[in-house]
């Protein structure tokens, strides 16, 4: 597969946003994504894919609870009981992806890249991740709590940016 001469990010991660801009696009779905520990690195991805805008509606970067709050709508209920790593507060982000899009698809990603912030119950390398399509009911959430075992804030981040990417693959990707 083709990559741009002049991408500044890894490979891997280049190869698999071509491969989501490519299957959404024969589909004619619109994606948007909504970041917290990744920074926005899963929407630098799709936008180094040339032709990206006719399928990447949005992305938010919400690092902050209150940005989350503000931005995406996530409850400071939701918030202060399951906290910001949680598959709640994925799944909220998500959800507030799809609201303030057009977009037909949308992942969050949310989690502890280090090398501070991690607990014993979250410890650092604790990512979550929710999909959430547009018209889907709630209760099809598709989401997933993994603990990266990296070393590493940006080897945690890559990680967590390829697997917010496999999420933003239609089911018959492969096909």
């Amino acid at each position: 597969m083709e990559l741009p001469l002049d991408t500044l990010l890894p490979d891997e991660l280049v190869i698999l946003a071509r491969k989501v801009i490519q299957a959404n696009g024969r589909l004619g779905r619109k994606i948007a994504v909504a970041e917290s520990c990744t920074g926005g690195l899963v929407a630098a991805a799709l936008t180094e894919i040339p032709g990206s805008s006719a399928v990447f509606e949005a992305g938010f970067v919400t690092y902050s609870n209150a940005i989350k709050m503000s931005a995406l709508g996530v409850s400071e209920d939701v918030l202060d009981t399951f906290g910001a790593v949680s598959i709640a507060t994925a799944w909220a982000m998500a959800q507030g992806a799809l609201k303030k899009s057009e977009a037909d698809v949308a992942v969050a990603i949310t989690g502890i890249a280090g090398p501070e912030g991690g607990s014993e119950f979250k410890p650092v390398g604790t990512v979550v991740f929710a999909r959430a399509e547009r018209g889907d009911e709630s209760e099809n959430v598709v989401a997933d709590l993994r603990r990266f075992e990296e070393k590493g804030r940006g080897a945690i981040r890559l990680q967590a940016a390829l697997c917010a990417l496999e999420l933003l693959l239609p089911e018959d990707a492969d096909a």
